[in-house]
């Protein structure tokens, strides 16, 4: 496991890292182009949840390289990278249970999301999350709940719109489990 911890901490692989997801984040806002012209304004920073939370690990990675971290910006990565990852990967394997078949697509969206959910967990021991970094991601993943079922902006899947009140529900307990492993993986 040192050596794994080890590797990568290592600029070039950093660098690496940091362009698979800056081109991951560009892909992501495009895959929510169409959702994202019909949203309003004031709910845009919350609807593309999964770029947005590779965004978010674009700057820790762009901390790691420049030597000055923010707790804050690794909770808000660690915890919706997790929540995220997870949730991707679950709705595309549901879209399979309930009748669309996996494609090409699917399968590049549930293996570049695990490792999304993993790369937050990877570098949980060079965090420097403070408590209180734990409860502004928590705010911001359950607002973000709100925001999608409550006002309707949850991304669209739509084999899913029959199950949408049992996703929300598991989407809720999701992102509780993950500020829990953000807050179980923080250093004391």
């Amino acid at each position: 496991m040192s050596l794994i911890l080890t590797i990568i901490k290592e600029r070039w692989f950093l660098m690496t890292l940091l362009l698979i997801n800056i081109l991951g984040t560009i892909y992501g806002y495009y895959w929510y182009y169409y959702q994202l012209k019909d949203t309003p304004w004031y709910f845009l920073p919350f609807v593309p949840d999964s770029p947005t939370a590779s965004l978010f690990f674009v700057f820790v990675i762009l901390g790691f390289l420049a030597k000055k971290q923010s707790g804050l910006i690794e909770a808000l990565a660690a915890a919706s990278l997790f929540k995220y990852g997870i949730w991707a990967v679950g709705m595309n394997l549901g879209g399979a249970i309930v009748g669309t078949p996996l494609d090409f697509v699917n399968y590049m969206l549930i293996f570049s999301h695990l490792g999304m959910a993993v790369q937050g967990l990877l570098y949980a021991p060079f965090y420097k999350i403070k408590l209180w970094h734990i409860g502004a991601a928590a705010l911001w993943l359950f607002h973000n709940e709100i925001i999608d079922y409550v006002f309707g902006m949850m991304p669209r899947y739509p084999v899913l719109a029959p199950y949408q009140d049992l996703i929300g529900y598991l989407t809720f307990w999701l992102s509780a489990v993950s500020i829990m492993i953000v807050l179980r993986m923080r250093k004391a």
